[in-house]
């Protein structure tokens, strides 16, 4: 479009205050601009086929071009270039009345932001303008610079790589008459998970197609050609069919051009204003088509091909990323932004279709808008084994919570890569049956089930985080040593929880098969570093690892995770059948206080054994016994819920949306852990041990894992990491002298 532009005047609607330039026309005004395409109580275009609606979906696709340049302009940093390459397909799906949009392109941010300024969704924040949406675009308590939990409209967060389609296969499951779009990168795609949770989800659920994912194919990434643009259109689409997609959309904007542009990805921008029309229609008949299949059971995937960039300031991985010396100021960016400056008649068009398209602003129509009405489990079937008793599997007593909870709750979702009757919860899946084609009562399969069995932990953790995300119920189960490669969008997740702005479920997870148990699989089966991840995450304000000793305890600490908001919960426990040391009540005074005292002697010393985890309390109690038999006083404590034991000014909890405050005091931490010594012991990492080692005032010491090996026993592999009676009670006296 070209057109005289001008610096705005004192005149323009409030809603364009800050705008860098406004044009004085455009092309084909009087013909297609004068009335909104979407009338008055309608939700979407209604005639694909009338000029009028390629000609409003361009002005929008221009007006989000030209806010994304400017939001990020006006900072000197941000991403408005992978945006930019798919203006036209988010304009066209969100005027055909799709506003559950979802991406897995965090560097898209901006543009989303554009998106939720034009239909009003910013101002439940407070952005009415866009000098307001500059003021606060990367600012704290603003529009962060990649997509969060806080911003109003938008459903989910996007950071890491190859993360949003989770969000579209769980928005999907859990409201089938809606459409999820969610966009991928083509840098994106070089991620495994995308098309691999894709392929199970759809195996496991072939009826629940109501999820699109759009192809964002502009040829780069982030710093240089992306690895499938030497692809040519012909084997993309066999790349999709490959992968059990029906339908496969693909326009191309090379199809369109008529200024001979060299190269496979060209700007559509660049096209005379005709063929600009062309191109456009051609993309919102696609979409349309593309919403149809998935609604109408197709697995179908768009794919809009356009050159990195097309239509800000530099085209290709150029157009990524800005820098200091790209203000508003700069040339690039005054042509870019005048390029694509529209009339103030203009905007107050895009922005009254915006406003309707779906029913009326995202921040108001978008499922994750409110909050999901969950079935009343009543009370849980809590079972109380005696002290002293049989010994039993603390993960099994969980899986009879599990299943009663799947019963009462159709929604209710486990996930587990594979590994279910391994991890002692074979309850669960004879319960609740695994989801699989393959009818097989031995194997506890149907088609209809509630326990997903991806192999990958990425697809079995961003299926339950992202459930729970959206306001259902879910549990992702384990191998603690396999755990960590699906914990970044579990990260993601639970940090996103901490700023939503309406409560959730906690997303629960359940760790088995611990490091200690693990001796003859070696290594590759005992890595309970993971233990450090969420020691560090602990201060983040909303995640709890707890540590149940037995299978009394475990059962109190998921009904308190089950009714948790807004936080990570991570119960960790062995498969091995243990003692029963402690009582319901007394767990509920540890889920309280952060632990509980299992034993306590006096002698001439008063010697404090903390223990974070439930095998490692054999060699613990067997060195409590030899140091008692030397008149020395012992005092065990079990560390349940180490996030309790904190000082407040430790951890970020008044950030959070859901703030949850409770630390245990100081007179409560001496009763507990006061004495001559302290030795924090544990079989995971150290950082478990933290609180205890910043409070303390005593002599103290830590005995830790160091590292795997393979081995007959596990107090063999104990042994090897430090973790015996002997050397337990060695470092205490060595701790007294």
């Amino acid at each position: 479009m070209t057109a005289t532009v001008s610096t705005p005047t004192a005149n323009v609607p409030r809603f364009l205050e800050g705008i860098q330039y406004l044009s004085e026309n455009v092309p084909e005004w009087e013909s297609y601009g004068k009335t909104p395409v979407i009338a008055p109580g309608e939700t979407a275009i209604t005639d694909l086929q009338q000029p009028a609606a390629a000609y409003q979906t361009l002005l929008y696709a221009d007006a989000l071009r030209y806010l994304t340049l400017q939001v990020t302009a006006s900072k000197a940093s941000g991403h408005p270039g992978g945006f930019a390459s798919q203006a036209e397909a988010y304009a066209a799906l969100v005027l055909l009345g799709h506003k559950n949009f979802v991406t897995e392109v965090g560097h898209h941010a901006p543009g989303f932001y554009s998106a939720m300024f034009l239909d009003r969704s910013l101002e439940a924040m407070g952005i009415e303008t866009v000098q307001q949406l500059r003021d606060r675009f990367r600012e704290q308590h603003g529009l962060l610079g990649h997509l969060s939990g806080q911003i109003p409209g938008l459903l989910a967060p996007a950071g890491p790589l190859g993360q949003g389609q989770h969000f579209a296969m769980a928005g999907a499951l859990l409201h089938r008459d809606r459409l999820f779009p969610c966009t991928i990168g083509d840098g994106g795609l070089g991620e495994p998970y995308v098309i691999s949770s894709i392929s199970h989800f759809h195996t496991a659920y072939p009826d629940i197609t109501n999820f699109l994912p759009v192809l964002v194919w502009n040829g780069y990434s982030q710093e240089h050609h992306s690895m499938v643009s030497t692809r040519s259109n012909t084997q993309m689409v066999d790349f999709w069919r490959g992968n059990g997609f029906d339908e496969v959309i693909l326009v191309d904007a090379k199809d369109f051009d008529d200024q001979n542009q060299a190269g496979d990805y060209v700007d559509s921008t660049a096209f005379s204003f005709a063929k600009r029309l062309e191109f456009t229609q051609a993309v919102l008949v696609a979409a349309d088509k593309a919403a149809r299949l998935a609604m109408g059971g197709k697995l179908t995937v768009l794919i809009l091909k356009q050159l990195k960039g097309a239509g800000v300031h530099a085209r290709g991985s150029k157009s990524h990323n800005l820098y200091g010396h790209h203000t508003l100021e700069h040339p690039e960016i005054v042509s870019a932004l005048q390029a694509r400056a529209l009339p103030v008649a203009a905007w107050q068009l895009v922005r009254t279709n915006c406003e309707r398209a779906g029913g009326g602003p995202a921040h108001q129509v978008a499922v994750t808008e409110s909050i999901l009405p969950l079935p009343d489990l009543g009370q849980l079937p809590l079972e109380e084994y005696p002290s002293g008793g049989e010994a039993k599997v603390a993960t099994t007593a969980m899986g009879r919570l599990v299943a009663y909870v799947g019963q009462q709750d159709p929604r209710y979702l486990v996930t587990n890569a594979d590994g279910n009757e391994a991890s002692g919860i074979a309850n669960i899946n004879q319960a609740l049956k695994i989801i699989h084609p393959t009818v097989d009562p031995l194997y506890n399969q149907q088609p209809q089930g509630q326990v997903y069995e991806p192999l990958s932990e990425d697809a079995c953790a961003g299926l339950a985080a992202s459930l729970a995300l959206f306001g259902s119920r879910s549990l992702w189960c384990s191998y603690e040593s396999f755990a960590i490669n699906g914990l970044p969008i579990w990260q993601t997740v639970t940090q996103a929880m901490a700023e939503l702005r309406r409560p959730t479920p906690a997303t629960v997870t359940l760790f088995t098969a611990g490091a200690l148990e693990q001796g003859r699989n070696g290594w590759t089966h005992q890595r309970p570093e993971i233990e450090a991840y969420f020691a560090a995450m602990m201060r983040n304000g909303n995640v709890f690892p707890l540590f149940p000793p037995d299978a009394n305890s475990i059962q109190v600490c998921y009904e308190w995770a089950l009714g948790q908001k807004n936080k990570g919960v991570v119960i960790t426990a062995s498969k091995s059948p243990l003692p029963i040391r402690t009582t319901l009540e007394q767990t509920r005074q540890a889920l309280t206080e952060g632990a509980i005292v299992l034993q306590e002697s006096t002698g001439r010393s008063q010697i404090v054994l903390a223990v974070v985890g439930d095998l490692v309390l054999q060699p613990v109690l067997a060195a409590a016994s030899q140091l008692e038999a030397q008149g020395y006083g012992v005092r065990v404590v079990s560390v349940v819920n180490p996030r309790r034991l904190y000082r407040p000014r430790d951890v970020a909890w008044e950030l959070c949306a859901e703030p949850d405050g409770q630390f245990l005091d100081d007179s409560g931490f001496e009763r507990l852990f006061s004495g001559d010594v302290l030795l924090g012991i544990t079989g995971g990492a150290s950082g478990m041990l933290e609180p205890l080692m910043l409070r303390s005032r005593a002599n103290r010491d830590t005995i830790a894992w160091q590292r795997g090996e393979t081995t007959a026993t596990p107090t063999e592999l104990m042994g090897l990491n430090g973790i015996s009676a002997d050397k337990i009670w060695q470092r205490a006296l060595d701790l007294l002298a």
